[in-house]
């Protein structure tokens, strides 16, 4: 039998590759995407995790790149049901004490946010509110950073006046974001909400660059949308969007190898031994199964073997989900001063002081579950009712855990069965009404499951990263940069939260390598 044809494969469905295969698919080319389970998505999951009728989202929570992501836009992602809502109060930290919350809101909403941080201190609010402003004023450039400019010299440009205009030094690139933090911010209140909120997309506050403030802290600080019906809804509609422009969706397609002859990709073998031969190949698996897994040991280049062997997965990126099904959702004692944290979008619960997330951070990367069981959480259900029965309320959670191997199956049986009996004791303290009677049902996510059920390494929703920052800012090596993997015609599109950028990356590299039209060109978008 010959085998089956097609212009390009893309090795699995989630987010990225669907990316990748509506672009390809646009620019006239037969397209097919190979994904192993029975849906889409990947990451962007939802599920009745807890008892029917309760959706909860158990990986992808918040959308922060709405506002710019070209697949969204070009292939009119709401027109296939995907459609956002955006609550006013963004991130908001309660205490067990009572006090007043912490509340960060959208960016045109500077004047309440200032006032919020400004029961704990002026000068914090009149910092915060200025960099948050200079940095929002440059989102465009920001923007292009990720989604690979037009003119990376004049984004280089932009970024470096940026920093020099937030009183940034060179030296200041390359220190850890908690440095940053301490220096600019004086209370505790304030630097443990930005510590948690650089944690968020997996930066080590500790560690890090200064870039991580920047981008993790304020930029994606108050651009969260939420997902109507679930973050899954978003995936269906990336799925909608290839379909009308013919890509092939093949579903419980396990790929077992990518073929190569003399230095090119030729194509894809599936776990039943059919081959399928295309010009380009694109993976949206991680490096090391890309590599190691698909291209084989044989086949891999020197630098294919040293890019993998410079890679790490975790303790960054691996998350617990804890989800609740709940009668009513939580009424936070810290609400008598101000009833916006009843109705905050993600609302960090567990701490009192930034030394307590500080800590949090260092155990959780230390290779144990923290001993504090604090978390950010997610009522969705506070703006989208069909996400539970009528009157009902369905959370979701992060916590931050060790990466998967660092516990056995046995130990990861004992954090799913008590860790969030331990949060709700702890999550009670901050608001009352949050007792064992007002939860209906509950269930605990780890990173083990994360492993086997979406395939992330050791729970790494980042699919890894460098193991030097150095050879982080480099692109890993010159031919790896954009997607370019050293093989011809394979190229690599995993990447951390929902973007799309590296899908769109990797499209774009094909297009260059291949004479694909450049159909992701906009006269009003620089990227």
């Amino acid at each position: 039998m010959a085998p089956e044809r097609y212009d390009a494969v893309v090795v699995g469905g989630g987010h990225n590759g669907l990316c990748a295969a509506a672009y390809l698919a646009r620019a006239g080319q037969k397209v097919g995407v190979f994904e192993s389970r029975h849906e889409e998505g990947g990451a962007v999951h939802t599920s009745e995790a807890t008892v029917p009728g309760f959706w909860h989202n158990l990986h992808a929570q918040y959308m922060e790149f709405i506002d710019y992501m070209p697949f969204y836009h070009d292939f009119d992602l709401p027109g296939f049901g995907a459609r956002m809502i955006k609550p006013q109060c963004q991130v908001g930290m309660a205490f067990e004490d009572g006090r007043p919350p912490l509340l960060i809101y959208t960016p045109d909403l500077a004047e309440k946010t200032h006032r919020s941080i400004a029961h704990f201190s002026r000068h914090d609010a009149d910092v915060f509110d200025d960099i948050r402003r200079k940095v929002m004023a440059a989102d465009q450039a920001i923007a292009a950073m990720l989604y690979g400019p037009r003119n990376p010299e004049a984004v280089v440009g932009d970024l470096g006046r940026l920093w020099a205009d937030l009183g940034m030094t060179p030296a200041d690139f390359g220190k850890p974001a908690k440095e940053l933090i301490d220096r600019l911010f004086e209370s505790t209140e304030l630097r443990a909400v930005l510590y948690r909120q650089c944690l968020e997309w997996g930066a080590d506050p500790h560690e890090g660059t200064g870039f991580a403030f920047v981008i993790c802290c304020i930029w994606l600080c108050g651009i969260h949308y939420l997902v109507k019906g679930g973050t899954h809804m978003l995936a269906h509609a990336m799925a909608s969007a290839c379909l009308r422009e013919g890509v092939h969706l093949r579903y419980n397609h396990r790929v077992r190898e990518i073929t190569t002859r003399e230095g090119r990709a030729t194509g894809i073998v599936l776990a039943d031994g059919r081959a399928i031969e295309a010009k380009v190949v694109v993976s949206n698996l991680d490096i090391r199964t890309t590599y190691l897994g698909l291209v084989g040991e044989d086949n891999v280049t020197p630098e294919m073997r040293a890019a993998v062997e410079g890679w790490r997965f975790g303790p960054e990126h691996c998350l617990g989900t804890p989800s609740f099904a709940l009668h009513a959702p939580p009424d936070y004692k810290s609400a008598r001063h101000d009833p916006d944290i009843n109705r905050c979008f993600y609302t960090i619960v567990g701490y009192e002081t930034a030394e307590q997330v500080s800590e949090y951070i260092l155990q959780a990367f230390a290779g144990r579950p923290p001993e504090r069981p604090a978390a950010g959480t997610w009522v969705n259900t506070l703006w989208d009712s069909s996400q539970a029965p009528p009157g009902k309320h369905a959370m979701n959670g992060w916590y931050f855990f060790p990466k998967a191997s660092d516990l056995s199956e046995a130990e990861w049986n004992d954090v799913r069965a008590t860790y969030n009996a331990r949060f709700l004791e702890l999550w009670q303290r901050h608001a009352p009404n949050m007792t064992r009677d007002n939860v209906i049902a509950d269930a605990l996510y780890t990173p083990l499951d994360i492993e086997r059920e979406m395939g992330m390494l050791e729970g790494d929703f980042g699919h890894g990263r460098p193991k030097s920052l150095s050879a982080l800012a480099m692109g890993q090596s010159p031919s790896l940069r954009q997607g370019r993997t050293g093989i011809a015609g394979l190229y690599l599109c995993p990447g951390n939260g929902v973007s799309a950028a590296p899908g769109y990356i990797a499209y774009k590299s094909a297009a260059e390598d291949f004479g694909l039209p450049a159909v992701w060109k906009r006269d009003d978008r620089g990227y």
